[in-house]
Formats: structure tokens, C-alpha cells, sequence
């Protein structure tokens, strides 16, 4: 719905955030770029879903011409510690294990990339934007069901909350769905209403 003033990128392999960039109504391509995703041992867990999403977004700098470009990074954290992406089938199995019947954060990392009118080339904003999950008690066998099923081995935390897991598991959230689907749209689409056209 929203008419920019420059050509909108989605930086992000993600079929999740491109479909709710699609549904919010945005007009975009995708292109993503190889990124370090490594971050300091000493950055709180808090910190690094933003730092990351920053990270992605300096990949653009050097030719960004008129373009805005929309980054983002998503982590669970249980217990102040970061669950990433599963390894393969016994990782995912494990994070499972232990979010179930727990509470935890996830937090979804935005930068927006923007040229300038002035001196300064561009332009970088960020935010965070944090949802509380609530999993009810898993059994084993629908922790097996749902990584053979859903092979949730692109996901951070080893969920989606759109897939199985998410529907029969998630007891209740504080926060955006959307966050953790990965992408918060409400605060996208603020973000980028700076820049209608």
C-alpha cells in the first residue's frame, strides 16, 4: 500500500519475511549478500539480533545508489542463552526439548539502510522488537513429528510459530506474532512511512 520514494530491497532469503512484506503490501525485490554472522562472546544476548541485522546491512553500503534496503535478524534466547539455527536433526531435537514447557524471548533485529539528501551518503536506523512465548509441554514424539515433517533446520530456536510446533505448543505470547515470524510489520511499516512518497 505504501508508495516509496526509492526502490525497496528485502535482504533476506526468508520466504517467511518476504511473504509478510508482500501481505503488509510492500513492492520489493530480493537480493541477499554473504554476511559474518559471528558476534562478540561478551555482547548480551539482548543486543545481538539488532547488531547482526546491522551487520547485513553494511554489506550494501558501498552501492547502495537510490535505494532502500530492509535487513533483519531473529534469535531465541532461553535463559540469557541464544538458541541459533539446529545443526541437524539431534541439535533441533535438543532446543525443542528445552523449550518446552518454558518461556522464552524471541527478538527480531531490523536495520534500515536509506540514502540521504546531504553530504553523508546514507543513512542506517535500527530496532529491536521482543515477543514473550509461552510452550506448553511437548512429548518426544511430537518434537519427532515435527522435525521430520517441518525440518525446521532454517529457523533460529528450531521453530516456526507458523508450523506445528507453533500452533499446538505456543500457550500464549506478549508481543508481535509477526516478531516471531521474524519480521515486526507494524513497526516496518511505521519505519518506512518516512519515506512515501
Amino acid at each position: 500500500m505504501l508508495t516509496l520514494r526509492y526502490p525497496l530491497v528485502l535482504a533476506s532469503g526468508s520466504p517467511r519475511r518476504k511473504q509478510l512484506m508482500a501481505d503488509a503490501g510492500f513492492q520489493f525485490t530480493v537480493e541477499t549478500r554473504p554476511t559474518d554472522e559471528s558476534f562478540p562472546e561478551t555482547m548480551p544476548a539482548n543486543e545481538v539480533a539488532e547488531y547482526l541485522a546491522r551487520q547485513k546491512a553494511a554489506q550494501f553500503v558501498p552501492d547502495l545508489g537510490n535505494r532502500i534496503v530492509l535487513c533483519a535478524d531473529t534469535v531465541v534466547i532461553l535463559d540469557n542463552q541464544i538458541l541459533n539455527k539446529p545443526q541437524d536433526e539431534a541439535d533441533a531435537h535438543r532446543m525443542l526439548r528445552a523449550l518446552s514447557g518454558q518461556t522464552h524471548r524471541v527478538r527480531t533485529g531490523v536495520a534500515i539502510l536509506t540514502p540521504t539528501d546531504d553530504s553523508v551518503p546514507y543513512s542506517l536506523q535500527s530496532f529491536t522488537d521482543e515477543t514473550v512465548v509461552r510452550f506448553s509441554t511437548l512429548t518426544d514424539a511430537e518434537i519427532s513429528y515435527y522435525i521430520r515433517v517441518c525440518k525446521p533446520f532454517d529457523k533460529a530456536g528450531s521453530y516456526g510459530a507458523q508450523d506445528f510446533v507453533g500452533l499446538v505448543g505456543i500457550e500464549r505470547l506478549d508481543g508481535s506474532f509477526y516478531t516471531v515470524m521474524g519480521l515486526p510489520t507494524h513497526r516496518v511499516y511505521q519505519a518506512l512511512k518516512a519515506f512515501e512518497a
